[in-house]
């Protein structure tokens, strides 16, 4: 097993606060909002509530996998746009599907380390907007196009224009596929769902209780950390729009399957939606928290990143957390409450079933024996990216912070958020309340 990460924290890490948009399922077209509009969204209400001011922050540090060609370097763009000072460095970065966790892992090593005390990290994501590429064979016929000198040359050219000249390239297709092993996201949730023998009706009653638990949580107001998106339009978003309320069992067993068809498993609706949304987190050092009397959500105490086999990228989390989990002496019971991200049903259920083989413990991670049973009751307790949905720069962010709203409201005291990511590779973060 390859690995890396860092070890506890030297100096203390402490979250503040934090803030996302509903998460807007994409339906076929651009949304409403570009990526930096739903950073700027996300940020806005978020210093407005602060007692310090925005050019106090020692840096700005934002996870995005596809920012539009109008906003390279997007964290800077978002800054500038929610007026903090000009003088504040901002940076991007970007590991896939934690690319959010990723810039929360950075502004802690950097509160840590000293080389700041106010960080404003977090992800942002508009799937929607991922671009339509050209084809090679029209870019090289338009490049052939711009050097033509004269109208007969421009004629020959229009005569060797074809239909394949014109077929799209959909970019969230090509960024979805590993480019190493020629799997799509959903081929390797096939690949996990036959390893460890998980049928469809497992993978239907995983997606269907995401639905059940996160229609409770919108009923029960435990989704605070959600402030509304207005359009330019007069369209208000509320609430994450892919929640499926009435959806059931016999629904979801008649959907198609989709990356292996006709034989697979995984379909839209045990898959994560393709998702636009952002999510900031304030981070803090000891000292910016007297100085400015902050109120504490709770601590980052360390973290961890993994590598594996690109084809069986979705147990990543399994991989970063068991040395997290080992280092800090804990059993998977012993947090109180996990969010793992919810890529695939198949990629959670196939999670849970490796901690609990002792031959995949064994080969795989180097333990005598099954690290045990998680407690679904700890899991994703408010519904998870299946219902939800799973815009890629975002989600090891929101994670994050919802987990601390998860163990303020069971009035827990531990808990970890981990991730897989796309090309082999997986996230995990150990947080404490308070």
């Amino acid at each position: 097993m390859e690995q890396g990460g860092q070890r506890s924290l030297p100096r203390p890490v402490y979250i503040i606060d934090g803030n996302r948009t509903p998460f807007l399922k994409a339906r076929g077209k651009p949304g409403p909002f570009t990526a930096a509009d739903l950073a700027v969204a996300a940020g806005r209400p978020l210093l407005a509530r602060q007692p310090f001011e925005p050019e106090v922050l020692s840096e700005v540090v934002l996870g995005c996998v596809m920012p539009g060609p109008d906003e390279a370097n997007i964290a800077r763009v978002t800054a500038l746009r929610l007026g903090i000072n000009e003088r504040v460095p901002a940076w991007t970065v970007q590991r896939n599907c934690a690319s959010g966790m990723q810039a929360l892992d950075c502004a802690a090593l950097d509160i840590a380390n000293g080389r700041a005390d106010l960080v404003l990290a977090g992800g942002v994501e508009a799937m929607s907007h991922a671009p339509v590429l050209l084809s090679r064979p029209l870019v090289d016929w338009l490049g052939d196009w711009n050097r033509a000198r004269n109208l007969s040359t421009r004629l020959r050219l229009l005569g060797r224009l074809r239909p394949y000249h014109l077929r799209p390239i959909i970019g969230l297709l090509r960024g979805l596929t590993d480019p190493v092993v020629g799997l799509s996201m959903g081929q390797t949730a096939e690949v996990l769902a036959h390893r460890f023998a998980i049928d469809r009706q497992t993978m239907d009653a995983y997606a269907l209780e995401s639905h059940q638990r996160l229609a409770h949580a919108q009923e029960s107001g435990w989704l605070s950390e959600v402030s509304p998106l207005f359009a330019s339009n007069g369209q208000i978003f509320e609430h994450d729009d892919g929640l499926r309320r009435d959806t059931s069992m016999a629904q979801l067993s008649k959907l198609k399957p989709v990356f292996d068809r006709p034989y697979g498993l995984v379909t839209a609706g045990n898959s994560a939606q393709v998702t636009d949304g952002a999510c900031w987190l304030l981070l803090a050092s000891e000292q910016a928290v007297h100085q400015y009397q902050l109120p504490v959500m709770g601590r980052i105490i360390d973290s961890q990143w993994a590598a594996l086999d690109p084809a069986q990228m979705g147990l990543g989390p399994v991989h970063a957390t068991t040395p997290l989990l080992q280092r800090h002496q804990l059993n998977l019971n012993d947090l109180d409450v996990w969010e793992l991200n919810e890529a695939f049903a198949a990629q959670v259920l196939a999670c849970l079933r490796a901690w609990q083989d002792p031959d995949y413990c064994r080969s795989e991670l180097g333990l005598a024996e099954a690290l045990g049973e998680l407690d679904r009751k700890r899991l994703n307790v408010d519904g998870g990216a299946v219902a939800l949905g799973h815009p890629v720069g975002a989600s090891g962010a929101r994670i994050v912070l919802h987990l601390l709203h998860a163990l303020e409201r069971v009035n827990g005291q531990r808990g970890i958020a981990t991730i897989c990511i796309g090309g082999g590779q997986g996230g995990a973060m150990l947080l404490e309340r308070g």
